[in-house]
């Protein structure tokens, strides 16, 4: 048994935050982010926990996005003092994105704390400061992927490739209750097919519960090969009209991967002579994390790097690490492409970048990631021809090129794809996703693949408990992983496939389930294990 408790990325794609708690009543947190978007979400971040922190026994978790990990200082300053589990990647990533998301807690409260002053109110204390940054990562304990690890008597889980980011997993949960074994997958974010730099999410074939995001639940992306060539529609008429292209990124993989096709597009001559602006420290910062972890790069990434050649350069980029250099992008004459963070437009040093240039007929401006409900970018996107930046009205002239192709997200398709290779029929529980696009991916596995669907509600409580015996076999790619972890894992799952087998063998109806056939490929099996064990 498992009860879990949904306390964040319900009926919305922020704050990812799950409570698991075992039948002996040990807690596990699974994510701890940042709720983002209209204030009335944000004011979540500075409720009380539903938990004490300090009971929590271990936290998993899936990524480094600050929608999944940009509590975690706030968690240990209020007590939490365990491990942290996650992939070596995502602990790399963390160390940058953290402190980048304390120096903003700290600068959002002096600004505010100032304005409370003229006003006569008394100063604020900002959410977590660099220091409690700093301890939350001493907790940061990296795990291999695809290693089984215990975490109670009750209680294990196996980090798999998600696909999305650098270093984001799936989440494999074992919950034992006596002879009784129970498995649940928590998907994170799940990335498309054949997306850039990072390998395909792991095929997983069998579970009794599955919490799936739901991000793109109500649509597909356009064609990677059509975002491309719309990306350099956006170039094309800005460096012909004089102006610039503002491209709001997120700092971790968003960014890589424009660079990554714009150094492509120059290999192939189709790069206007045009300078390259990377405008956000935290993103130069990740771009090095990413040369540095080429172990979790695809096979084409891996090409480029054994040829010598670096996917995330070109000879016209310039990183621009201070304020001064940023500021004096928009007094800069001409034509530019600028990269700023942050992705959905509502802090960052694109605002600046908006304000100086949304009002200019020949500026483009190209949203390639998800906008969350109350966004900036979300504002843009549906079209508003005014909108609020830095305190300003700013009418939009600007060209507004939307690009899902780029999104880091599986889409309705990837997503029914994925669920659609279980070979039992999990029950599904639909998070990370706005109400819309949750209730649209329910009706579709509803309909396609006729597997149960419920979309909690935040802090719903759900108790799960054991459905059916689920055979466990898993998907692997050989190219991937090196032979050591694929003969591993593929014994594990042979262990756990002989177990159930044994139960129902030893039941009644089980004793006269198996033919001769069947027992002589049992014993031809055992032949060739002792066989290998020999050698």
């Amino acid at each position: 048994m498992l009860k879990v408790t949904c306390l964040g990325a319900t009926q919305t794609v922020t704050g990812s935050n799950f409570l698991l708690q075992t039948k002996s009543g040990k807690k596990f947190l699974l994510d701890c982010g940042l709720f983002q978007g209209p204030k009335k979400l944000e004011r979540r971040n500075w409720a009380k926990w539903d938990f004490d922190p300090a009971d929590i026994e271990a936290l998993l978790l899936t990524h480094a996005h600050i929608d999944h990990s940009g509590r975690i200082p706030k968690l240990v300053k209020d007590g939490f003092s365990a491990r942290i589990l996650t992939t070596h990647a995502t602990a790399d990533l963390c160390r940058i994105m953290l402190l980048d998301s304390a120096h903003i807690q700290e600068t959002q409260a002096e600004w505010e704390s100032r304005k409370r002053k003229r006003q006569g109110y008394s100063p604020v204390d900002p959410l977590y400061t660099s220091e409690d940054a700093e301890k939350a990562l001493g907790y940061f304990h990296p795990v291999q992927r695809d290693e089984m690890i215990p975490l109670s008597p009750e209680l294990q889980v196996r980090f798999r490739n998600a696909g999305h980011i650098l270093g984001s997993s799936i989440l494999e949960l074992w919950i034992t209750d006596g002879d009784e074994e129970m498995k649940v997958i928590f998907s994170g974010d799940l990335g498309q097919r054949d997306q850039l730099i990072v390998q395909n999410p792991q095929e997983i074939l069998s579970t009794d519960y599955l919490f799936l995001e739901s991000t793109y639940g109500d649509r597909n992306h356009r064609s990677f090969e059509d975002s491309k060539e719309e990306l350099l529609q956006a170039i094309s008429y800005s460096v012909q009209a004089g102006g610039k292209v503002l491209i709001p990124a997120f700092a971790v993989e968003r960014t890589q991967e424009i660079l990554y096709v714009l150094s492509d597009f120059h290999r192939q001559g189709r790069l206007p002579e045009v300078p390259v602006f990377l405008d956000s420290p935290l993103a130069i910062k990740a771009t090095e994390i990413f040369r540095q972890n080429t172990r979790d790069y695809d096979q084409d990434a891996r090409t480029l790097v054994s040829k010598g050649q670096d996917p995330f350069d070109l000879p016209n980029l310039t990183f621009t690490s201070s304020t001064q250099e940023s500021m004096a992008l928009n007094t800069r004459a001409g034509p530019a492409i600028i990269i700023a963070g942050n992705g959905m437009c509502t802090a960052g040093r694109i605002m600046h970048h908006l304000k100086h240039n949304l009002w200019r007929e020949g500026c483009s401006v190209v949203i390639v990631g998800f906008q969350a409900a109350g966004s900036t970018g979300r504002k843009l996107v549906d079209g508003a021809w005014q909108v609020r930046v830095l305190g300003e009205t700013v009418s939009v002239r600007a060209r507004i090129f939307t690009i899902g192709g780029f999104s880091a997200h599986a889409d309705q398709n990837d997503l029914l794809g994925w669920v659609g290779h279980f070979r039992n029929l999990p029950k599904i529980y639909l998070v990370h996703g706005e109400e819309k696009s949750s209730t649209a991916l329910a009706q579709m596995i509803r309909n396609k693949l006729g597997f149960e669907v419920h979309i909690p509600l935040w802090k719903e409580r759900l108790v799960l408990k054991p459905r059916q015996e689920v055979e466990e076999i898993y998907a692997h790619e050989p190219v991937e992983t090196d032979l050591s972890t694929t003969a591993f894992n593929t014994l594990v799952d042979v262990e756990r496939v002989a177990k159930e087998l044994k139960k129902q063998l030893q039941s009644k109806e089980g004793a006269t389930g198996l033919d001769e056939d069947e027992v002589e490929r049992l014993q031809a099996m055992h032949q060739e294990l002792l066989t290998m064990l020999r050698h």
